[in-house]
């Protein structure tokens, strides 16, 4: 398994550049926050990290491919991530008592965390996000998909179902045969 904090001071003055490809990145918290989402080709993120003045700029994107559930008929949508970012993650000054160094996580931005006394800019924080932000809101199997029968469950794609359909409010049947003609 990778680590996928990195020590502020081990980033070069002229950036630093790395590749995270372990699957713990992404089936941790899928398992974590149980999603349905399943990683059918490797997903593997490569970063760019810069220093400037005031925190790091983390530029950079993520790949792969997944599959989810269909928003209206639960059926697989296979969905290819292909997302770019970037990120200027903030950094705070150094606590000065033992006191303040509790709260120095609090004062960081909570992807740049405090390790053992040393401030660490977490990537698998970063690209986790990054990848929830690039699926998409309401995956659908097709454009025009039908959902499924409120009554019976069926997936309404596949034809119609077998539930007996209301002819409407009985109190209008008188209407139903009503023709209007245009003048």
């Amino acid at each position: 398994m990778q680590n996928y904090r990195i020590p502020l001071s081990e980033i070069a003055p002229s950036g630093r550049e790395v590749t995270l490809d372990d699957p713990a990145i992404w089936q941790g918290p899928l398992d974590e926050f149980q999603m349905e989402c399943r990683v059918v080709s490797p997903l593997k993120a490569e970063l760019g990290i810069m220093p400037l003045e005031g925190g790091y700029l983390v530029r950079g994107g993520i790949t792969g491919t997944v599959v989810l559930p269909c928003n209206r008929c639960a059926e697989d949508v296979t969905v290819t991530v292909d997302a770019r970012f970037e990120n200027f993650e903030e950094t705070a000054a150094p606590p000065e008592n033992e006191e303040a160094a509790s709260g120095a996580e609090d004062l960081l931005e909570s992807r740049v965390v405090v390790e053992n006394g040393v401030p660490c800019l977490d990537l698998g924080a970063i690209c986790w996000e990054e990848f929830v932000l690039a699926l998409p809101v309401n995956p659908l199997c097709r454009a025009d998909c039908k959902g499924l029968c409120p009554g019976c469950g069926a997936n309404l794609n596949d034809g119609p179902c077998r539930c007996a359909h209301e002819e409407g409010d009985p109190r209008m049947a008188v209407l139903r045969g009503l023709k209007l003609r245009k003048n």
